[in-house]
């Protein structure tokens, strides 16, 4: 399960640092979103993977879940949202003021030469 669980991790940072550096805003903004979800997958495994844990502790139960990492991980998933939605609409406001949603700003424009 371990296993399965880190290579599900990776797998989501690789694909949001790859999409990340792409040059359009569309693939970055998808790309962070993937690597929040990385982040969240970790921090939710730093409080150990138990199966059928008990949420709360009580007296007679040894195996039980950690609550600590499950409340950074709803609050990073709250923050996650925001910021993805305030992505979307920064790059909306761009495409719309630029023309061109490339990240990098080179749209094929000559540089101008000034006169003296």
């Amino acid at each position: 399960m371990e296993a399965l669980y880190a290579t599900v991790t990776g797998f989501l940072a690789a694909s949001g640092l790859y999409l990340a550096l792409r040059g359009r805003t569309f693939p970055v903004v998808v790309g962070l979103t993937l690597l929040s979800y990385a982040v969240n997958l970790f921090l939710f495994s730093t409080g150990g993977l138990t199966t059928n844990g008990a949420a709360v502790i009580r007296e007679g139960v040894t195996d039980y879940a950690d609550p600590l990492p499950q409340a950074l991980v709803l609050t990073a998933i709250v923050i996650g949202f925001a910021m993805t939605a305030f992505s979307v609409i920064l790059a909306m406001r761009v495409r719309g003021d630029q023309g061109s949603d490339q990240v990098n700003d080179q749209r094929g424009e000559e540089p101008k030469e000034e006169k003296s």
